[in-house]
């Protein structure tokens, strides 16, 4: 079995914020450090992905070409006048 090497780190929470992480943790019947933890993991795995994404997809595009898209797509319809 392989053990991952654990660190303990004072973390501060507003209250409400801590509160509503205990309900959620109780909710998946998990404990509020395993919730956290899982939480953390996912936020770091969506910046990273986010990341790695937008590093691979600069794709040809130069400046002026959004504007030149926006230039030819048509005109929004007309906001309806207000009733007040």
């Amino acid at each position: 079995m392989t053990h991952t090497q654990r660190y303990k780190y004072p973390l501060q929470l507003p209250q409400s914020l801590k509160e509503t992480a205990a309900r959620l943790a109780m909710e998946d019947g998990v404990s509020l450090n395993q919730w956290i933890v899982l939480a953390v993991a996912q936020k770091i795995g969506a910046v990273e992905t986010a990341s790695d994404f937008l590093k691979a997809r600069p794709g040809t595009a130069r400046r002026g070409d959004l504007a030149r898209l926006l230039d030819r797509a048509p005109d929004p319809p007309p906001l309806p006048k207000d009733t007040f």
